[in-house]
């Protein structure tokens, strides 16, 4: 399993993103994929997750301001980020779990400063 992150960058406080997770092969195969966030100082932090029912969960700090969507024929998942907060700034992971245990991509720094 591979995940590879993209989309990160440097964006003024109230701009938006668009982060990108590519898997290698299908998404249903897992049972669930996540974006997390590190930000400087703090240990990383489950961001928003989207279950292979396309039910979606997120975080109270960003609830109503990001999305978590996927794309099964192009075996991605994103994350559209509107409204960024300073309090965003972090390295942002993809994750994706299934029967034989969790996955993680490398990280794309995402920086919103004040």
């Amino acid at each position: 399993v591979q995940l590879q992150a993209s989309g990160g960058g440097l964006v003024q406080a109230g701009g938006s993103l668009r982060l990108a997770c590519l898997a290698s092969g299908s998404l249903y195969r897992y049972n669930y994929m996540s974006w997390f966030r590190q930000s400087p100082g703090k240990e990383r932090e489950l961001v928003a997750r989207i279950f292979r029912d396309a039910s979606t969960t997120y975080a109270d700090s960003v609830t109503g301001r990001f999305t978590i969507s996927r794309d099964s024929a192009k075996n991605t998942m994103f994350l559209q980020m509107n409204s960024l907060k300073p309090e965003d700034t972090g390295v942002y992971y993809c994750h994706a779990h299934e029967i034989t245990g969790p996955y993680w991509g490398q990280g794309t720094q995402v920086t919103a400063p004040a």
